[in-house]
Formats: structure tokens, sequence, C-alpha cells
């Protein structure tokens, strides 16, 4: 794979992949599933949730990158913001619809850090220890993969991943990790949390653990 430094063709290439996601759920499988408006239902595995302070809290960029770099709030918060409402699907069988998001896509935040040609992949850490999940590039570059600070208007609370959260609304939760402190560029996907526990890495809704 090519560095992901190109700002050219080839990194525009990867970012326009996917197409937003609609309707990803069969309708089979969406009938069988709890109403919207039921809500979230708030899990973690290693309580009590993250905390984070504005004033000390840094997004750490690094592996293999040619300039490691730390975002503080204030500089994450700069980047140029996207908006977009997408549906979340749970692997344990709920959804909410409709949720509005708001923050950057990865192509803006990685650019910084510059990855290198062996850059194949990213890993996202989550302050929630042992929690890490991991993307190929081209699943982070999709159009609708987001780092979300804000939801529904409002900044995003801390059950929901304060400060920032990754948002794959074509995979199932798992994969959007929350709490994220860190993002790891590697030369192919690691094995995360709820992976090396028997859930499937690519978690394509309706397409992955057990559905489709």
């Amino acid at each position: 794979m090519s560095s992901l430094w190109w700002g050219g063709a080839a990194w525009d290439r990867l970012s326009r992949l996917a197409q937003p996601a609609t309707g990803v759920v069969p309708e089979g499988l969406r009938s069988a599933l709890p109403s919207p408006g039921g809500g979230w239902r708030i899990y973690t595995v290693n309580p009590p949730m993250p905390r984070f302070d504005a004033r000390t809290w840094e997004l750490v960029i690094d592996g293999l990158v040619e300039r490691p770099v730390r975002l503080s709030h204030a500089q994450l918060l700069a980047l140029p913001r996207v908006e977009q409402t997408s549906d979340f699907h749970c692997v344990t069988g709920w959804s909410v619809d409709g949720v509005r998001w708001g923050g950057v896509r990865f192509a803006d935040v990685l650019r910084l850090a510059r990855p290198t040609a062996r850059a194949g992949a990213a890993t996202f850490t989550s302050a929630e220890r042992p929690y890490a999940d991991s993307l190929s590039l081209e699943q982070v570059l999709s159009s609708d993969a987001l780092l979300a600070y804000a939801m529904d208007g409002r900044p995003l609370r801390r059950e929901h991943g304060a400060p920032v959260r990754v948002v794959m609304p074509r995979m199932y939760g798992y994969k959007s990790v929350k709490w994220v402190e860190r993002i790891t560029l590697t030369a192919r996907p690691q094995l995360g949390y709820w992976e090396q526990r028997g859930y499937d890495h690519d978690a394509w809704v309706g397409r992955s653990n057990g559905y489709g």
C-alpha cells in the first residue's frame, strides 16, 4: 500500500471507496431487532467509565508514521468539522436509528502524522483499558467513518465515549471504540478486545457474527 501522505489521487480514491450507510440491516433481521425507541444500552468492560479533562487530554497518533502527533482537545476541535446522520447497531441485537454525529474525518486527522508506506491499519486504544480495536485504513477512510466528539447536537457525553469515539455505521458497535486516546498505525489490523473473545474481525452489520 502506498503512503497515506499522498495528498493526491490515491488518497482521494481511498477516501471515496464507501458510500454512506443506509439500509444496511436486511429487512428480515431488522424486523427481529428491538424498536429503536428503546434507546441506548451502555456497556463497559472495566468500570467505572473514564473521565477526561479538556485542559490536559491529548490524542496520540503514533506507530507507522513519519511524525508522531499529540493533539490537544482544542486542536482536535479546530480540525474541519463534518456532520452526518446514521444508524447505530449493536451485535447483541438492538439499534438506534438516525443518530446525528459531529466530528472529523480520519483523513484530516491522519494527515497530521504522515502515515508511512507500510501503514495499512489503525488500532484505536480506549482510556477504558484493556479495550482496543483495529480497522484497515481502507475501512478507516470510508466516507461514513468518523471520529466523533458530538452527538445529537451536543458534546459527546461520558457514557457515549467523551471526548471522542469511533463511529463505523456499517459495522456493529464494538468497532466504534469509545474514549479514544491513541491511534496507532500498523502494517495490518490487530485483534481487538472482542475479537480475542470470538467476535468477527470485520463486523459488517447483517453479514457477520452469525447474521446473514
